[in-house]
């Protein structure tokens, strides 16, 4: 009776430890791992942005033609938030907004919430709304420009009059 005792005791710890192994496929490790993986790599373009942002122009230029020339062979969602982060760098010669929006769209789109398609997602907001601004800007422009130009019709139209 203590071989069938022992033996019942190593299948429940047999079972009691596969229970709890998490392996290597999709499961609360593997999610865990590539939170860990994007995490890290949310940081590093951080950083990345941030030394780009203090490089002398023809520097930025040239790791936005590397970026592309990464992005080009591998589309992934980091390589696809590298390019769009150098987009919206302001004050640059090469700044597009809107690439770096349609950049990031699919990215910060996608059911998965993890660490990268969060960053994407926040980033894409920031740069939608600093969008929806440069257009309501030039819309208040034009609207502006058109009641100059009722004024300076007047204007003309009150110094035509004979008196």
């Amino acid at each position: 009776m203590s071989r069938n005792l022992a033996a019942l005791l190593v299948c429940t710890l047999a079972l009691a430890g596969c229970a709890n192994w998490q392996g290597l496929g999709p499961g609360p490790g593997f999610a865990s791992a590539r939170e860990e993986r994007e995490s890290r790599q949310v940081v590093e373009l951080l950083a990345y942005a941030q030394k780009v942002t203090t490089l002398p122009a023809e520097e930025q230029q040239r790791e936005l033609n590397a970026s592309n020339q990464i992005f080009s062979k591998d589309r992934g969602a980091y390589n696809r938030v590298r390019v769009a982060l150098l987009l919206s760098v302001p004050g640059t010669a090469f700044s597009d907004e809107a690439k770096a929006a349609g950049l990031l769209e699919p990215v910060a789109s996608t059911e998965t919430a993890g660490p990268m398609q969060q960053f994407a997602g926040l980033l894409y907001a920031q740069i939608s709304e600093r969008l929806r601004e440069q257009r309501r800007a030039a819309q208040f422009k034009e609207q502006l420009d058109a009641l100059k130009d009722v004024e300076r019709k007047i204007i003309e139209r009150d110094q035509a009059r004979p008196k």
